[in-house]
C-alpha cells in the first residue's frame, strides 16, 4: 500500500502490524509541521477525532521563542491549548519513515472547534471557501527551490554556515550530466515522495551550483498548499538519512541565486471539471476572467507581498539580473516580470506569480493571491497590457517591496486585506513581521564586524 490512504487502509494496516506510528501534524506560521508522534493503535482508537497543543505554537518567532504581543496568545492568557482535529481525507504513509504514517490537522478553538482564525491552513481554508460562492475552484502549483549540500546538518552548523560545500561545484541550470552527481538524494527524493501520493513531475539543477528544483503536479489549492510543507518537511528528513543538508533559504549566500517558489493558478468551475481561463477570442486567450483575476493580482501585490516574502532575508533575494523579479507587471512567458502568463489551451492557461521565494508558507501565499484574484473579479480591474522587454531596466514600473519593513506597513495598510482575511489575521500577522524586524534590527552582523571592527 502506498500513497494517499482511507481512515479504513490505515485501522487495516495498524491491524496488521504495517504501520505503527502516526504523525498528526499541522502547519505553524512559518509553514512548518508541527504536532505529535502517537501509537498508532492508540490513534485510530482514540486520538483520530482530536488532540491537543499548546496555543503558543501560533504565536512564536522561528526559533519557537513565545513572542510578547499577541491577542491570540500569552503569558497572561496562560498559553492554553487548541485543538489538533486531523483531516482523515490527507492520510499518507511516509516511505523513508519506518511503519509511519502522517495526518494533517486543522488548527481549532478549544472552546468554539471553529478553524483558529489566525491558522494558515484555515486562513486559506476561508478564501477557498469565498471561490466556492461564487463558484469556482482555484487550482494551484507551487514549484520549490533549494540548494543540496555535500554536508550534513551537524557539519555545516559547525561551519558556521560558511564555505559549505554544495553538491556540485559549479552551476547546472538544465545540465544532465552535473545532477546525474546529484540523483542519489533527488532520485529517492522524487520516488518517495509518489510513493507517498505527491506526484512529482520532475526536477532539474537550478541557476546555483548544488541547487535544485523541483515540481509537483497542480491540485486544487489546499491539496496543492498540503503537498507544499508535505514536500518540503520530507525533503529535509530524506538529507538527513541521506548524510546531506538542503536549504530553502530564499538567499543563503549574496553571490549566488536565490530560491524561488513560483506560484501557477487558475479557476475552475466549482466541480473542478472546467477551466475558466481560457478564451481562444480573447486579448492573449485569457478570459475576461482570468483577466480580473491577474488584475487584481497586480493592483494588489506590494499589498500581500508579505505572505510570499515574510523574512528579513527574504527581500535579499529581489535583485536585478537573477532571475528573481524586482517589478509589479506581467509579460508573456517573460522572466524578469513577476508575473508570467503561461500554458497555451483551454487547460494550460495560468498566471505564474514568480514573486514568492521558498521559504514562504503555501497557506498564506495561496489565501493572498486568491483574495487578490477575487478583488479583481469584484471590482471588475481591466488588465494593462503585458510589458515587453527586460523588466529589470523599466524605471516606471511599480516596485515589488524593497524591505520587510516596507511590505508589513502595505499589508497592515491593506484594506482589502483586512475585509477579506479579518482584521485579527492581519494584525497577528503584523506583529510577526515586526517582530521579527526587531529580532533583526538589535542583532551585530557578520558584515558589520568586517566593515567597521577595526576601520571605524
Amino acid at each position: 500500500m502506498t500513497g494517499n490512504v482511507t481512515f479504513d487502509q490505515l485501522k487495516k494496516s495498524v491491524a496488521g502490524g504495517a504501520v505503527d506510528t502516526v504523525l498528526a501534524c499541522a502547519a505553524d506560521m512559518q509553514g512548518r509541521l508541527i504536532g505529535k508522534r502517537f501509537l498508532a493503535s492508540f490513534f485510530v482508537e482514540s486520538a483520530h477525532d482530536e488532540t491537543h497543543g499548546c496555543n503558543y505554537l501560533l504565536a512564536d518567532d522561528i526559533d519557537m521563542e513565545p513572542v510578547p504581543g499577541y491577542k491570540a496568545a500569552s503569558w497572561s492568557k496562560g498559553y492554553g491549548d487548541f485543538v489538533l482535529k486531523p483531516d482523515l481525507s490527507t492520510i499518507r504513509l511516509v516511505p523513508w519513515l519506518e511503519k509511519t504514517a502522517l495526518v494533517l490537522c486543522d488548527v481549532l478553538d478549544h472552546h468554539t472547534h471553529d478553524d483558529l482564525p489566525h491558522s494558515p491552513r484555515g486562513i486559506l481554508k476561508k478564501q477557498i471557501k469565498r471561490l466556492a460562492e461564487r463558484g469556482y475552484m482555484g487550482f494551484f502549483a507551487s514549484e520549490l527551490e533549494f540548494y543540496l549540500f555535500s554536508e550534513t546538518y551537524e557539519s555545516a552548523r559547525a561551519k558556521h554556515w560558511q564555505n559549505l560545500n554544495t553538491a556540485s561545484p559549479y552551476i547546472g541550470d538544465y545540465l544532465i550530466s552535473i545532477t546525474t552527481k546529484e540523483e542519489g538524494y533527488m532520485r529517492r527524493l522524487r520516488n518517495d515522495m509518489n510513493a507517498a501520493g505527491i506526484p512529482i513531475e520532475n526536477s532539474k539543477g537550478e541557476w546555483g551550483p548544488g541547487q535544485e528544483e523541483i515540481n509537483v503536479r497542480y491540485a486544487e489549492a489546499l491539496e496543492m498548499a498540503d503537498r507544499h510543507v508535505f514536500l518540503k518537511n520530507g525533503a529535509k528528513e530524506i538529507a538527513d538519512i541521506e548524510g546531506k543538508a538542503v536549504s530553502f533559504m530564499a538567499k543563503y549566500n549574496y553571490g549566488l541565486a536565490g530560491n524561488s517558489s513560483h506560484i501557477h493558478n487558475s479557476l475552475w468551475s466549482a466541480d473542478g471539471k472546467t477551466p475558466l481561463f481560457f478564451d481562444k477570442s480573447a486579448p492573449w486567450t485569457l478570459s475576461e476572467l482570468g483577466q480580473q483575476w491577474s488584475a487584481g493580482q497586480l493592483r494588489y501585490a506590494r499589498e500581500f507581498t508579505l505572505l510570499l516574502a515574510p523574512y528579513i532575508n527574504s527581500y535579499k533575494r529581489f535583485q536585478s539580473g537573477t532571475f528573481a523579479p524586482t517589478k509589479i507587471m506581467w509579460s508573456e512567458d517573460n522572466r524578469t516580470a513577476g508575473f508570467r502568463l503561461c500554458g497555451e489551451g483551454t487547460k494550460g492557461i495560468r498566471m505564474e506569480c514568480r514573486i514568492g521565494g521558498a521559504d514562504l508558507n503555501p497557506y498564506l501565499a495561496f489565501a493572498g493571491l486568491i483574495a487578490a484574484g477575487l478583488a479583481g473579479i469584484d471590482e471588475k480591474l481591466e488588465l494593462q497590457k503585458p510589458f515587453v522587454g527586460d523588466a529589470y531596466q523599466a524605471a516606471r514600473l511599480p516596485e515589488i517591496p524593497k524591505t520587510l519593513r516596507d511590505a508589513t506597513e502595505a499589508f497592515s495598510r491593506s484594506k482589502m486585506l483586512r475585509q477579506a482575511l479579518g482584521d485579527e489575521v492581519v494584525e497577528h500577522y503584523v506583529h510577526t513581521a515586526r517582530w521579527e524586524q526587531l529580532e533583526y534590527d538589535r542583532r551585530i552582523t557578520d558584515w558589520e564586524l568586517h566593515r567597521g571592527f577595526e576601520r571605524y
